[in-house]
């Protein structure tokens, strides 16, 4: 099964500070443990919502609305997306991200892929 391991933001990173730089090493291990691993099918950290674009559909219009966005604990900061035998294993992966990723306040999110059967 493939999950969307979602890196929720912080104040910090939707005020566009990097992590440490001891984080940053930290972040890399845990990244070449999921590639050794197997699980690792991507994974990237994503600018601040200042720097992104949401498009609004409402009433058959489209509005685009440029960031900032208010709430911080609804803005994304990165993503992997995994390939685990089950949502137990995807939890345990989740578990070992680097907790600096996440800040004092953080959350991350695991939400399985839809997968569609073959036509």
């Amino acid at each position: 099964m493939r999950f969307m391991v979602v890196v929720k933001a912080t104040k910090n990173s939707e005020a566009g500070m990097l992590p440490t730089k001891d984080l940053l090493a930290a972040m890399g291990r845990f990244n070449d443990e999921l590639v050794k691993a197997g699980v690792m099918l991507a994974g990237e950290g994503l600018h601040p919502s200042a720097k992104g674009k949401r498009v609004k559909f409402a009433a058959g219009k489209r509005t685009v609305v440029d960031g900032p966005f208010a709430e911080t604990k609804e803005q994304l900061a990165g993503y992997y997306l995994i390939e685990c035998r089950d949502l137990d294993e995807a939890i345990e992966w989740a578990q070992k991200i680097p907790s600096g990723c996440r800040g004092a306040q953080g959350c991350i999110e695991i939400r399985p892929l839809l997968e569609l059967p073959p036509r």
